[in-house]
């Protein structure tokens, strides 16, 4: 009999090569000292699980199929992590979905062959069933798998398990039935160009009576429910040494709240205190943030709203 997991996550399960420079970010024609490099689990889900489980939350991983290079990397470090892989499907005629990102401080640069990827007309991502979602408490779907991921959102509803999603625009079904929302600076960049932040999240509001969260990198957040006031949080301060999942590391910590019932103020607290703690260590998949130290950071920083 299958094991009940706490959280269902569906989405991008990658093979990360990252590279953390020793001086500066990479200018033309000059060279580059590589500080240190890794090929560890990257993608959306495939860092919130590894945040999640470092929390002590229970994960079923579902979404990008998995290649001959990724699959050792991926099977080896979840070996002895409280993350259910067998959903993900492993082929063998490719090595994989994987990207490459150059990292220096704030300033990184991912590169890969998603574009190639997204435009070949075939599916590289599996289909959610009912009976894989049953039983979980929560989930997180990413919003880029198109009628699949739809599919996971409405599997969802019919099951009765709250979701979490990232950079879902407004008008958006994903958005419209979410527990939680998540929207990014580069999100409304791309879809909002030219309105404040106030603005967005006023749309995001009208059109969903889940929690609507518009981070802003380092910059104040602000989250708010339909027919609610627009609060705002300033991100914890912390020493930067890599931003390279931060933004799933928060959606980690969203999911997290969302399965102890925390109050919005709290949740998003939390979820900015793990995204802190991913932001001041290298690499992330190796060093997630802990429970403990998630608390003692709200405990001894603080958050201001």
């Amino acid at each position: 009999m299958r094991k009940v997991m706490e959280a269902y996550l569906f989405g991008q399960v990658l093979g990360t090569h990252s590279f953390l420079l020793k001086g500066g970010f990479l200018q033309p024609d000059e060279y580059s000292e590589i500080k240190d490099q890794y090929f560890l689990p990257g993608g959306e889900t495939g860092t919130a699980a590894t945040v999640l489980d470092s929390l002590g939350v229970s994960v079923r991983m579902d979404g990008t199929w998995i290649g001959t290079e990724v699959a050792p990397m991926l099977k080896a470090f979840y070996e002895k992590k409280n993350v259910d892989l067998s959903l993900l499907n492993f082929v063998e005629d490719d090595k994989g979905v994987m990207d490459y990102v150059v990292i220096a401080g704030l300033v990184r640069s991912p590169m890969g062959r998603f574009q190639t990827l997204f435009s070949s007309g075939k599916r590289w991502w599996s289909v959610p069933k009912k009976e894989d979602i049953a039983g979980c408490k929560v989930a997180a779907i990413d919003p880029f798998f198109g009628s699949e991921t739809l599919l996971a959102a409405e599997l969802c509803q019919k099951l009765g398990v709250p979701y979490v999603t990232i950079d879902s625009p407004h008008d958006s079904p994903l958005h419209k039935n979410s527990a939680i929302n998540v929207v990014s600076k580069e999100c409304t960049s791309q879809h909002y160009k030219g309105m404040s932040a106030e603005e967005i999240m006023k749309l995001m509001q009208a059109e969903s009576e889940g929690l609507t969260i518009i981070t802003q990198g380092g910059g104040e957040m602000l989250y708010g429910r339909k027919g609610g006031k627009i609060h705002r949080m300033k991100p914890f301060s912390v020493e930067v040494r890599s931003t390279l999942g931060a933004g799933d590391t928060f959606k980690a910590g969203c999911v997290y709240g969302l399965l102890h019932k925390m109050s919005d103020e709290k949740l998003v607290r939390f979820a900015s205190a793990c995204s802190g703690i991913a932001i001041s260590r290298f690499p992330l998949p190796l060093n997630p943030p802990k429970l403990e130290e998630v608390q003692n950071l709200i405990k001894t920083l603080g958050s201001e709203k």
